[in-house]
């Protein structure tokens, strides 16, 4: 029982691991034909012909796109990190959303101003950014980096003064 709760039903945690099983096991659905002319792209088309082998299921085919491969209902629309998330325009949108279950991607359309406010106000409330870009990083982390650039540019530096001190001495 305390793997799962009271219903019988999978956690969070288990739906999303029985997912990435089953997800090792699902072939790659390819569109029929793909593989034999250069103008149909392999993105998944169902097969509608009459005489369509592929839709009969014929042995030796690739296999069709079916409901006997969806995921666990538990584990539905959920990032790979177990949150849900949530798309976010604008600042206001990041006081909706709950940190514990959610996590928020930028949308496509912000600009670099309001995405640095919409990281920095998600940074204050503890929520997780699925789509961060650089300058948007907490700075423990660039601190730590520039830490380590500094002190090994402080060795080149030393390094460097005695070998000028050298040239001035030999002078």
């Amino acid at each position: 029982m305390t793997s799962e709760n009271l219903r019988g039903k999978p956690t969070k945690e288990q739906a999303l691991a029985l997912r990435q099983r089953m997800k090792r096991k699902k072939p790659r659905f390819r569109r029929q034909e793909s593989w034999r002319y250069k103008r149909v792209t392999e993105v998944w088309r169902r097969p509608d012909g009459v005489d369509s082998k592929m839709r009969i299921k014929a042995k030796g085919w690739p296999k069709s796109a079916e409901v006997g491969y969806r995921g666990p209902k538990a584990a539905r629309y959920l990032h790979p990190s177990g949150y849900s998330e949530v798309l976010v325009r604008n600042v206001d949108d990041v006081d909706k959303v709950d940190p514990k279950t959610q996590a928020i991607r930028i949308a496509h359309t912000v600009g670099a101003k309001k995405r640095v406010e919409i990281s920095a106000r998600a940074r204050e409330k503890g929520i997780r950014v699925l789509n961060p870009r650089e300058e948007e990083k907490p700075k423990e982390e660039e601190e730590a980096k520039a830490g380590a650039v500094t002190e090994t540019e402080k060795e080149m530096e030393e390094e460097g003064e005695t070998e000028e001190a050298k040239g001035e001495e030999k002078i």
